[in-house]
């Protein structure tokens, strides 16, 4: 278990380095979007490449944050039915939907995905947009974030399993640094009320 537990380290290092380097991608996406607008209204200049731009860093930045999603504990649960149980049912219910459903879905989508981004990476396909973008990298975001995700579910799976041998701590508590807007508005807040004294 001990070499499974570093695997999944090194999958949670991996998936929290892919994360923080995609929400820079937030702040490309507002800059190309404000540049956009400005051009389009000061100047009667827009561009299909840069309007293309926008969704494929969007899809990016959706598709490669699912796992550091899931790492972070920040995706969709059904508390309302699972929270009534123990902690220990929890986790096995958690690890049982990981097997059940995570993997087969997210290996079923990558299988599916993968010819046409193969196809259009031959086909050299572009845009039907005047001046769009060429179309496989964005067509390889899929892949690529439903692999980060299903390796990210193979870590949260390792864990839960070592939680329920008492090797590890929950799993399933959320993981938070001094990152979260949470944290941010309440290091704000305190700033104010500092500069009131």
């Amino acid at each position: 278990m001990s070499a499974l537990l570093r695997l999944s380290r090194f999958i949670d290092a991996l998936n929290e380095r892919v994360g923080h380097t995609v929400a820079w991608l937030v702040l490309v996406m507002v800059l190309i979007s404000a540049s956009n607008a400005i051009a389009r209204k000061a100047f009667a200049v827009s561009s299909n490449a840069f309007l293309e731009i926008q969704w494929y860093l969007f899809a990016a930045v959706f598709l490669l944050a699912a796992g550091y999603t899931m790492l972070r504990q920040e995706h969709v649960r059904i508390d309302v039915v699972l929270g009534r149980f123990s902690r220990r049912t929890q986790v096995i219910v958690e690890a049982a939907c990981i097997v059940v459903f995570l993997f087969p879905f997210g290996l079923i989508v990558i299988d599916l995905v993968w010819p046409l981004v193969v196809k259009a990476y031959l086909m050299g396909e572009m845009s039907s947009n005047s001046g769009g973008l060429i179309r496989w990298p964005v067509f390889a975001l899929v892949p690529a974030g439903f692999t980060l995700l299903l390796l990210q579910g193979a870590s949260e799976f390792i864990k839960r399993i070592a939680f329920l041998q008492g090797l590890v701590d929950d799993p399933g508590r959320k993981n938070h640094d001094k990152r979260d807007e949470a944290d941010l508005a309440e290091f704000l807040r305190q700033q104010a009320q500092e500069a009131k004294k």
